[in-house]
């Protein structure tokens, strides 16, 4: 969206700021004597008139004041967002003082989601550490009595090792089965062989190798994932999530699939803008730190539309500046 002019963007930064503090539609001439705005309550009222026709802010109610509108909360963010308030740099400066004094990883990953679900009032969410899994580059099959080695080739110093047993009738096939599946990893997309195209005469010994590397990747990234969360319960005391519609949702994909909330690097979700259905009514505030080994983490703050995202982002920023410090 185009830049707005001065006056609309006054009027829509004090319009943010009055309901993320009271949660009550506002209209011009509350404006102007709370803000000290500039103008009169009829100038200011129709900038809001124009916010309203962008899309900015809406009206909940016809005689009510206006609130701003998801894309009205993405401009606010894109273009708008102040600095952060001196509670934000209190906390930056209470965690630069922070030491590894914890004997485990959990620990001091809990402390931290803690701490910022306290600060905010909103749930916190940070991700184990995870480094990126090498793309296959070469398979290696070996036939040894009656077993299989498969020796998986994912970088000059980085072989993993697999134990099959041989199917029958399935060793004349192997040398064939591996040229083919090399070739493909070769020519197709890094990483990933087209099964769907291997020559039927490799049926036996193929599905068998198909079916344990997709067992390899998927136990791989079960054993990688972890989410620390805090701070459910404040979140739950928003007025936004009073209803049994709005907070179910939300509370089984933070207990049965927390990692769908995050995704890489540093982000701001906005409402539907999320690909998760359960957080349409929220916002997701994202920082991402890597650890000294190529690991890499996020640290991220779930809440309402209606939140202080100078401040959230702020935080997370903090925390995942800790975070790399430390584990660096």
């Amino acid at each position: 969206m185009d830049s707005l002019p001065r006056r609309q963007q006054e009027v829509l930064q004090a319009t943010v700021r009055h309901y993320v503090d009271t949660m009550e539609p506002v209209g011009s001439t509350t404006l102007v004597r709370r803000f000290g705005l500039p103008a009169s309550p009829a100038t200011v009222r129709s900038a809001m008139g124009a916010l309203e026709l962008r899309g900015l802010l809406t009206q909940p109610h016809t005689s009510a004041g206006r609130i701003p509108s998801q894309q009205g909360y993405r401009h606010y963010v894109d273009r708008l967002l102040p600095a952060p308030g001196s509670a934000a740099l209190q906390l930056d400066r209470e965690l630069a003082g922070l030491s590894l004094q914890w004997a485990a990883l959990d620990d001091l990953l809990l402390h931290l989601a803690r701490r910022l679900a306290d600060f905010t009032g909103l749930l916190s969410l940070i991700t184990r550490p995870r480094r990126q899994r090498p793309e296959l580059q070469e398979i290696r099959l070996v036939a040894s009595a009656e077993r299989l080695l498969v020796f998986l080739v994912q970088g000059p110093a980085l072989t993993t090792s697999l134990n099959l047993r041989l199917p029958h009738g399935g060793l004349d096939t192997l040398p064939v089965l591996e040229r083919w599946a090399n070739s493909q990893l070769r020519q197709g997309r890094v990483g990933a062989i087209p099964w769907e195209r291997m020559p039927a005469e490799l049926r036996g010994s193929g599905d068998l190798l198909r079916q344990a590397l997709d067992n390899h990747a998927r136990n791989g990234q079960q054993g990688a994932d972890g989410v620390v969360a805090a701070g459910l319960g404040g979140l739950l005391g928003q007025p936004e999530f009073g209803r049994t519609s709005t907070l179910l949702p939300l509370v089984q994909l933070v207990e049965n699939r927390p990692e769908q909330v995050l995704g890489p690097g540093e982000a701001i979700w906005i409402g539907t803008e999320h690909p998760e259905p359960a957080l349409g009514q929220c916002s997701v505030v994202q920082a991402s730190y890597r650890t000294g080994d190529g690991g890499e983490g996020q640290v991220a703050l779930v809440g309402p539309m209606r939140m202080a995202y100078a401040t959230a982002r702020s935080a997370v920023r903090s925390v995942a500046t800790i975070l790399q410090r430390l584990l660096s």
